[in-house]
């Protein structure tokens, strides 16, 4: 199986749109739903994540910024529930790359746009044994 060319996709998925979004969406999104997003941020980020790993988490953080969705963000509530899904599959996915760096990146970058008992909800999302998956 050939993997895709990621440079063509370069720029649809930018630091800057990613961040963006994220502070548009924060409050209304959750803070489960943007510690996925930040811990998969941070695996693309990191040279320890295969390619194919990589293809993956920029497909789920594409669809999170990108205008065109399934359920239109602006819908309440429902609004953000497919993205959240499409990051949990992305982060189910390429698991087994997560490691406590990148969960260490992305609870400081959360703790900055929520308070202590969201991020603790969002913390949740890990269970003890590090051979379960998320949620």
């Amino acid at each position: 199986m050939e993997l895709p060319d990621l440079q063509k996709y370069k720029d649809k998925f930018t630091q800057q749109g990613f961040f963006d979004k994220i502070q548009r969406i924060a409050k209304r999104a959750g803070a489960k739903l943007v510690y996925v997003a930040l811990i998969l941020y941070y695996m693309i980020q990191s040279d320890k994540v295969s390619l194919k790993d990589k293809a993956i988490i920029i497909g789920a953080l594409g669809y999170l910024i990108s205008p065109l969705d399934i359920v239109p963000d602006a819908i309440p509530i429902a609004g953000l529930t497919d993205d959240l899904t499409v990051l949990l599959y992305a982060l189910g996915k390429v698991w087994t790359s997560v490691d406590d760096e990148m969960k260490k990146q992305a609870h400081e970058k959360l703790s900055k746009w929520f308070d202590d008992d969201e991020v603790n909800i969002a913390e949740d999302l890990f269970a003890e044994d590090s051979t379960d998956t998320p949620v």
